[in-house]
């Protein structure tokens, strides 16, 4: 099952979209259409999590061609969970810049968040802030696990009893803002810093734990690997997020980037006017973002 969320016709729509990707038919929330207005998907996360029905068809189907696809939880509840340095070759490739990353990288996942304002939709521009405030723009190719079933002390055995689903996200970061607060927040949270589409697939169709994970700018390859190659593995990283803190349908937590981004690159090749940065997972689909002064 893959879930959009869209504009057409002068509004926002949650929609069920076809095995081939060519057409979407609105689904029926009238509880909760409001919600659909301002939450997307979430408000169809939210009620499927209280046990309600998958709701029908509110209209014909459309061509998806002729609607304007949007992220599929426009704005999450909250902040994203977000994992750094979860692929081996990643973290080695990060050892010769100053992030220095050590051999502890295996001990405990590197856990931060990126603000919910930052997400934008799977075709939308990613937004220079401007050389003043940050010259050195990075992209982030990673999968995304959507929560279906709150809860928390998530034991790893269970934890994917509590995955709704999966996304693709581009975690943008402003590398030298990230660097100059030594910390990770303010460089992840810029506007338009989280494109995030085309749409949610459930665990059915898809399991996140074997897929492969790839991002191209400007047509050349830059990221290329299976998620298999995780340092921590989905289970784990919902057992480590959920100690202590309640998880919520709709929360969404990024699992982290493969080797390959700009900032390992030597010299680093930052992001520019005019770049288009597309990431694509097996079985989800691919996002696609120019960026813009």
């Amino acid at each position: 099952m893959r879930i959009a969320t869209y504009r057409w016709g002068g509004g926002r729509h949650v929609g069920l979209v076809s095995t081939d990707g060519s057409e979407v038919t609105p689904l029926s929330l009238p509880a909760r259409q409001q919600q659909v207005s301002s939450r997307g998907a979430l408000a169809l996360l939210e009620h499927l999590a209280e046990g309600g029905p998958m709701p029908g068809p509110a209209g014909p189907r459309l061509p998806l061609a002729a609607v304007q696809l949007e992220a599929p939880l426009p704005r999450p509840r909250r902040s994203l969970w977000c994992v750094g340095r979860n692929y081996r070759a990643h973290a080695q490739e990060l050892k010769g810049t100053v992030f220095k990353a050590d051999e502890r990288v295996d001990q405990w996942p590197i856990v931060f968040t990126k603000v919910p304002e930052c997400v934008i939709g799977p075709a939308d521009e990613i937004k220079l802030p401007g050389a003043r405030i940050s010259s050195q723009i990075d992209y982030e190719a990673e999968l995304a696990v959507v929560i279906g079933r709150g809860g928390r002390n998530v034991p790893a055995g269970r934890a994917m009893e509590h995955v709704w689903g999966y996304t693709i996200v581009n975690d943008v970061t402003a590398r030298d803002v990230q660097m100059r607060h030594q910390q990770w927040d303010l460089g992840k949270s810029f506007d338009t810093f989280c494109p995030m589409g085309p749409w949610l697939v459930d665990v059915t169709e898809l399991d996140g734990r074997d897929t492969r994970v790839r991002a191209w700018v400007n047509g050349e390859l830059r990221q290329d690997a299976r998620t298999t190659d995780l340092i921590f593995d989905i289970p784990t990283l919902i057992e480590t997020i959920s100690r202590g803190i309640t998880l919520y349908p709709g929360d969404v937590i990024a699992t982290g980037t493969p080797a390959g981004v700009g900032m390992g690159m030597s010299p680093p090749r930052w992001l520019a006017a005019g770049d288009i940065v597309r990431v694509e997972i097996d079985g989800i689909g691919m996002i696609e973002n120019r960026v813009v002064a």
